[in-house]
């Protein structure tokens, strides 16, 4: 195979010219890209060649499907096979650079050719491929009048991780069986292969679990609230339980066969000892504290304080009982028939945010703290963390949980998933347990995109620069410790799939590539135009993206005599930024914005817009000065305070 890749490398250089072509915009970014001139235009039939394994069914399906819908292309079984204008080959000795998931692709003026040493390879290929074609690839409906070529190019691709995950959260608010496989349909597109299903919470316990039938019968339905999630009042008595849902074991085992034929494994996570109030809901005597049994699946109302921090005070007791010897019988059944269900070797067992406020007055707990020589909280934690590692280790898997499983000592062989910025993934990769990176400050896709006077509110902001800047493999930290990253999705404000969309495109474009591409191939402003190029895509397959990389971001302070001193940030120096105090409508007529800008004092209203050229590209966003002159005032506070420590 090299042999045939030398020779194709060399007609690619002898056939091609100096003639400036536009630049390629695949996401994530190839490992080597050589572009000739000129392009191949497909016919309306195309033969395609494959070989004989039922793995390349989907590869052959995803070109059918696209290659159909959008451009009325038949492909069909080249015969014989010297007839294909595509072909694919599983390579009969492997090529090392490749891996299990890379592959080579090459576009000539009179064929395709994709080879790959394994079947994800060819799928990765066929996904590379639909981004070469023209953005209306992506339509749903027949459309006419496009030129249907591809660019002169020679591809070859690998990952740098082999774990590029996507959490998606269908406790907080249920997603049906279809929207699971829609979610996954999108992720394979930038070649992510891992999708995390939170499965369990305060929320809503999602997954059948034969012989405890009032986890799905209680514990998958609350009220429902619409708002501000986490502020909600507690429901009235004779509000309806009816909104949620659950998976049979039936809708499981298609959900992970239909991931399957896409590549993608599936972590399940049941999230104990913390976040258990949907279980304990359903089987009381799980809890330590006396009452459980009044116990209600949460709607969105408080049931923690934050105020001191982490772990959080618990206002009503979320917590499974270290103590209670029916826990590890519940959990015992609960894996396994989860180790059934999800071939993964991995089982996600949360142990994040856990309080411990009830375990402190709980008897049972200070008697098994006495008996185990248990000193502190964390330790009662460490103590279950253990025992469960052992219940998942018996179903033949391997334990995961989130960062706080190092305290109080962390089980023997966890692997440990860093959601508290990187810290916990140093700590663990240093004691030589497994890690993926998850943090908070690149990689949580549910917070913010932009300013929170356009943006669906939460409590922290992630914007899409910020996050390309992840870099998995800290300073320090032996890399072969790191199994990759992933991006979390949590859905406490996230009510359907078009929301869904919004929050997760363009980030995950981001955290794709980062996990994809070599660091070194990582470049910001190739990046920003490429994210516009998948917009103008989405915009042809009617998918719903988050625009707030155009928005401007508000920083204030106050000036001398205590007026508003505004500077505006943008993400790309590509943008302008137009500006009005007037409350008017800015547009490119409108002063643009070149250096920090004064309030006029008895203004009242700042509006801004971004243009790219002569086009708008960002919202039009009214800033109240009042909400600024807030701003200045919490941040004038804040310095006071750190400059008199």
């Amino acid at each position: 195979m090299k042999k045939t890749w030398l020779v194709a490398s060399a007609f690619f250089f002898i056939t091609a010219t100096a003639q400036v072509t536009k630049k390629l915009t695949v996401i994530p970014e190839p490992v080597s890209v050589k572009q000739g001139s000129g392009t191949l235009v497909l016919p309306a039939s195309v033969a395609i060649d494959v070989p004989a394994n039922p793995e390349l069914k989907q590869v052959v399906n995803a070109l059918r499907e696209r290659l159909g819908s959008a451009a009325g292309i038949q492909l069909k079984a080249a015969q014989p096979a010297a007839s294909a204008l595509i072909k694919m080959i599983l390579n009969k000795t492997p090529d090392a650079a490749l891996g299990k998931e890379g592959y080579h692709l090459s576009v000539t003026t009179k064929n395709i050719i994709a080879s790959a040493n394994e079947p994800a390879g060819l799928f990765y290929a066929a996904q590379t491929l639909l981004q070469l074609l023209p953005k209306e690839i992506e339509s749903r409906i027949k459309v006419s009048s496009v030129k249907w070529e591809l660019p002169i190019v020679e591809i070859m691709d690998a990952p740098r991780f082999g774990w590029r995950g996507l959490m998606f959260d269908v406790s907080r608010h249920f997603f049906t069986k279809a929207e699971v496989k829609q979610f996954i349909d999108d992720m394979v597109r930038y070649k992510y292969n891992l999708l995390h299903l939170h499965l369990t919470d305060d929320e809503g316990w999602r997954i059948e679990i034969k012989g405890l039938p009032r986890l799905t019968e209680v514990g998958a339905w609350n009220v429902k609230k619409t708002g501000y999630f986490g502020t909600f009042a507690p429901p009235a008595a004779d509000e309806p339980r009816n909104y949620g849902g659950f998976y049979t074991q039936d809708d499981i085992r298609e959900i992970v066969q239909y991931a399957k034929e896409r590549f993608v494994n599936i972590l399940p996570e049941i999230d104990v000892p913390g976040h258990s109030l949907a279980a304990i809901v359903s089987y009381p005597e799980l809890s330590c504290t006396p009452g459980a049994e009044k116990y209600k699946v949460r709607s969105g109302e408080e049931i923690m304080d934050w105020s001191h921090g982490q772990p959080p005070l618990a206002l009503v007791d979320n917590t499974l009982c270290p103590a209670n010897e029916k826990v590890y019988d519940f959990l015992d059944k609960v894996m396994t028939q989860v180790a059934q269900l999800f071939p993964f070797e991995y089982i996600h067992v949360g142990g994040d945010e856990c309080p411990k406020n009830f375990w402190e007055k709980s008897d049972a707990v200070k008697t098994l703290m006495k008996k185990e020589g248990l000193k502190d909280m964390d330790e009662v934690q460490s103590y279950f963390e253990k025992r469960l590692e052992r219940i998942v280790e018996s179903k033949g898997k391997k334990f995961m949980g989130w960062d706080e499983i190092l305290h109080g000592g962390i089980a023997p062989n966890a692997a440990v998933m860093s959601w508290q910025g990187m810290k916990g993934g140093i700590e663990a990769a240093k004691m030589q347990h497994e890690v993926v990176m998850s943090p908070t400050t690149y990689a949580y896709i549910d917070y913010m995109q932009g300013d929170a006077v356009v943006e669906p509110r939460i409590y922290a902001m992630l914007r899409l620069n910020k996050t390309y800047e992840f870099e998995p493999v800290p300073p320090g930290v032996d890399p072969k410790f790191i199994k990759g990253g992933q991006a979390n999705l949590w859905t406490e404000q996230v009510y359907n799939m078009r929301h869904q969309q919004y929050m997760t495109w363009p980030r995950a474009f981001s955290i794709a590539e980062t996990l994809w591409s070599p660091k070194e191939k990582k470049d910001w402003n190739h990046f920003f135009s490429k994210v516009e190029d998948h917009f103008a895509r989405f915009d042809v397959a009617d998918k719903k993206y988050a625009p707030s990389v155009y928005d401007p971001g508000f920083e204030v302070s106050f000036t001398a005599d205590r007026s508003l001193l505004i500077e505006l940030t943008k993400e790309s120096e590509q943008l302008d930024i137009y500006y009005s105090f007037d409350n008017s409508f800015p547009d490119n007529h409108y002063p643009k914005y070149t250096a920090p800008i004064v309030a006029p004092k008895e203004s009242v209203m700042l509006k801004v817009v971004t243009y790219k050229g002569n086009k708008q590209v960002g919202r039009i966003i009214p800033m109240p000065l009042s909400e600024l002159k807030t701003r200045a005032e919490k941040a004038e506070k804040e310095r006071i305070a750190k400059e008199k420590k």
